[in-house]
């Protein structure tokens, strides 16, 4: 399994990606959307998974899921927020424009593991 994980701070990045690749994701990073928006571009087998941020330069993560979700071929992808953007109202806005899942910062590797679990992409 792929996943793409967006998110400005190196060391989340960091984080997410041992999460996942400790059950068997091999994963791509990229710093914002817009190279996330890229990476998806650049052809190659798409993501299975993305973990997006919500506050990114360049690209938010909000932004992110309508672009992906503009793009038949990558209606696919499941689309994960991770994010500290904790109201109720951005957690209805992300849903609504095609997350399947929301994860709040900070978070423990078994949040992660669990959604995962729920969305059928990881056995925990």
């Amino acid at each position: 399994m792929r996943a793409l994980v967006l998110d400005d701070s190196r060391a989340m990045r960091m984080i997410l990606t041992r999460i996942l690749g400790e059950v068997g994701f091999e994963v791509t990073e990229a710093c914002d959307g817009a190279e996330g928006i890229e990476a998806l571009r650049r052809g190659g087998p798409l993501p299975d998974l993305a973990l997006i941020d919500w506050n990114m330069p360049v690209m938010d993560g909000l932004t992110f899921v309508n672009e992906v979700r503009k793009v038949d071929a990558w209606r696919g992808i499941t689309l994960m927020m991770v994010t500290t953007e904790s109201e109720q109202s951005q957690i209805v806005r992300a849903l609504a424009a095609g997350a399947h899942e929301y994860v709040i910062k900070p978070f423990t590797a078994e949040a992660i593991l669990d959604k995962l679990s729920l969305l059928g992409l990881a056995s925990v």
